[in-house]
């Protein structure tokens, strides 16, 4: 019987030790859960549409004016090429400059002074992007605007004859262009010779055919 019960024992042992042993499979790893991708933004939207519905009466904050406007005025944009967009554009920010805080007004100002600038209007981009300078002397694209602004006024002294007016302006363009590159001294634009930049503006001449 005692010989039995020992039996019975080792044999209850084996198969315990079996069931526990690595046959079994662990279970994978719970999956972790994706979260779902975010809605598309509404600035994903192309710009000429958001402006046209701003044009239209569809409320947008100061704040909002501005970003938009500063994607459209990018250096290297098509916008300065497009006279209805630019001019739909001036309309929104001069409408929304009287509600501006002071802290969103100043890009509303210089952003009018590059459309003006753009279109050769050079006193009243002046006046603009001063203003924008008063309230924000620490914006380097101000300062930059500022550069090739009294560059444009030293071309044309130089042109009338006054070379100590333009050697003035031309001084004054230089000590801008040094503002914007210890602002941003990342931003190769600010790298550059005010006049190299004034070159780059304008068209290309045609190709000849052959």
């Amino acid at each position: 019987m005692t010989k039995f019960a020992g039996s019975l024992l080792c044999l209850t042992l084996a198969l315990m030790l079996a069931g526990c042993g690595g046959g079994k499979q662990a279970a994978p790893p719970p999956t972790a859960a994706i979260a779902p991708s975010p809605p598309p933004s509404a600035y994903e939207r192309p710009e000429e549409e958001l402006l046209e519905e701003a044009i239209r009466g569809k409320p947008i904050l100061p704040a909002e004016v501005a970003r938009l406007s500063d994607r459209l005025l990018a250096e290297g944009s098509s916008t300065f090429h497009n006279e209805q967009t630019m001019a739909r554009l001036e309309i929104l920010l001069t409408k929304t400059l009287g509600a501006a805080p002071k802290e969103i007004r100043y890009q509303l100002l210089r952003d009018l002074g590059i459309i003006h600038y753009h279109q050769k209007k050079f006193n009243l981009a002046r006046q603009e992007v001063q203003q924008a300078n008063e309230l924000n002397p620490r914006d380097a694209r101000t300062h930059f605007y500022l550069a090739r602004l009294a560059a444009q006024h030293g071309n044309i002294y130089q042109r009338q004859g006054l070379s100590k007016k333009a050697k003035g302006q031309f001084t004054l363009a230089a000590n801008e262009m040094e503002l914007a590159r210890k602002l941003e001294p990342s931003n190769s634009l600010y790298r550059q010779d005010v006049k190299q930049v004034l070159q780059n503006e304008r068209p290309q001449p045609a190709a000849r055919k052959k």
